[in-house]
This record gives C-alpha cells, structure tokens and sequence, in this order.
C-alpha cells in the first residue's frame, strides 16, 4: 500500500503550527528571505498559522517583534499551559475554555495548596512573579541536588495522587536548579492537540515543525512533521524511529535546511503551498 498516496487523497494541509526557538526563529542572516517568504505564502494561500513555544506570553510578543515574525493568530505558549487567541487586529486574549480545563485537572489540588506543601520544602525558593503561572509552579533549587530531589517530588505526587507533573532542569547560564509544576501531562504537544480538537482540524491537516527534544510529543503525535536540519540528529533518530513504529514516515519530513528555512523546505515537501 502507498501510504504516500493514502495521505495526500484524505486532506490537504491549511495549518502551519511551529516551535519558535531553534525553528522558525532564524539563526543567521541568509535564513531571513525564507522568513518572507513563508509570511507570503502564508497571506496568499490563507493558511493558518500557530506559534507552540516555551516561552511564557510576554517572552513570545518580544520574539514576534525583535523577529519580525509572520502574523499568528494563535499563540501556545507557558509550556502548554496558556492557549492565546485575537481576532484580525484585536489584543490576543487567554482563551477561557483552555483555561477551564486546565483548572478542571487539578481540582483536587489546586496550584495554591501544592505551593504551600512545597513552600515547606527547605530545599526551594520560589522563582519571581513573572515566571509563574496559573497553572505553572516553579521554584529554585541547588544543582547538585536536583536529581534526589527530583525522586523525592515524584515520590510525594505519586502517593498523594496529585493531578501535577514534575519537570527539574539546570539553568546553563546561571547553575541554578530549576524545578516547574505543570498539571499532569499537560505540554506543548497536550495544548496543541486540545486546540485540534478546540478547532475541528483533523490531524493530516496540520503541519507541526520543531528542532528539540520538547517537540517530540507533537513531533510524532499524528501531525504532519518537520525536523528542521539544525535539530541533534538524536532528536532526529528518535522521531525517526517513532514514526516508523507507528507506520507514518509519510508525515515525517527531516529538512536539510536549518530553522526558518527548514520549515519552509518542510511546507513545500507537505503541500502546505
């Protein structure tokens, strides 16, 4: 069976949903005329378009305008935990239906409490106002002990059956550790998939393009995929290897482009233009 032919008869794609950093974001100066380009194609075949980042709301309106980014109309964003929308010209706005489910995950212990157990915790110091959330907690902690302390969190929201995930890092610049609570399996991916449903795309209608290992989950989810060329080729290997398991190279495009002209490579390979 052509599975090439069995995907390109169901749906044509009309959405471009993209990771910012390391992707649509150019690293150097030659990439920037792909970013016209997309921003024209996109206005002329009226495709929609997504930004899925990391980067809280206010970190993402400062790439959109240092970048001279394409206009979106949706903006995931706070790892998965805000979903923004404007209509033609107005404000983006939270969306309230996102929110509500969010809040409806972690009813049974709603983020104030889960501060204040982790408050008592003396190995955290909460991190500044700015970096927190509605549905995002995040502490500071030392780096040398992130990892037994990373055990001992899981240990606590396993027994207590708390709807959070737990997610420690190490801050390169600062050798700070950090650790993020987000409602349990709540990502960018989770957020992304919420609005294909929010919004009645089927899942071959939608192209998603990243470069790291947080852009796996959407990645290999059912979406058209783009792995932009500057991706680490065990990210690559890893989306390569899940997508074969599930039968679905025919939606993986690993461009030889890197960032934003990679994602335009991958647009053109899908039929998004």
């Amino acid at each position: 069976m052509n599975m090439q032919k069995s995907r390109a008869n169901h749906f044509r794609p009309r959405v471009l949903a993209t990771d910012l950093d390391g992707t649509l974001i150019p690293n150097e100066e030659e990439q920037k005329p792909s970013l016209e380009t997309l921003r024209t194609k996109l206005s002329h075949t009226n495709s929609q378009l997504v930004f899925v980042t990391g980067r809280d709301f206010g970190l993402t309106t400062e790439a959109i305008s240092e970048n001279e980014l394409p206009r979106a109309d949706w903006i995931i964003c706070d790892v998965g935990t805000s979903v923004m929308h404007r209509v033609e010209d107005e404000p983006f706005e939270l969306v309230e239906d996102y929110r509500q489910h969010l809040k409806s995950l972690c009813a049974d212990l709603p983020r104030e409490q889960l501060q204040q157990e982790f408050e008592r915790w003396g190995e955290l110091r909460l991190q500044e106002e700015s970096k927190q959330g509605e549905f995002k907690l995040s502490f500071y902690t030392k780096a040398d002990e992130i990892d037994d302390l990373e055990q001992r969190i899981q240990q606590w929201l396993t027994e207590h059956s708390a709807p959070w995930s737990v997610i420690c890092s190490v801050d390169p610049f600062t050798n700070d550790g950090l650790v993020d609570f987000l409602p349990k399996n709540v990502s960018k991916a989770y957020a992304l998939e919420w609005w294909r449903q929010h919004e009645s795309w089927e899942q071959e209608e939608i192209v998603f393009a990243g470069d790291s290992g947080n852009d796996f989950a959407a990645l290999t989810a059912g979406y058209l995929a783009v792995v932009v060329g500057n991706a680490h080729q065990s990210v690559i290997n890893k989306v390569r290897q899940a997508m074969r398991e599930r039968e679905w190279l025919d939606r993986l495009h690993v461009a030889e482009g890197h960032s934003t002209t990679g994602v335009l490579e991958g647009c053109r390979a899908f039929g998004l233009f």
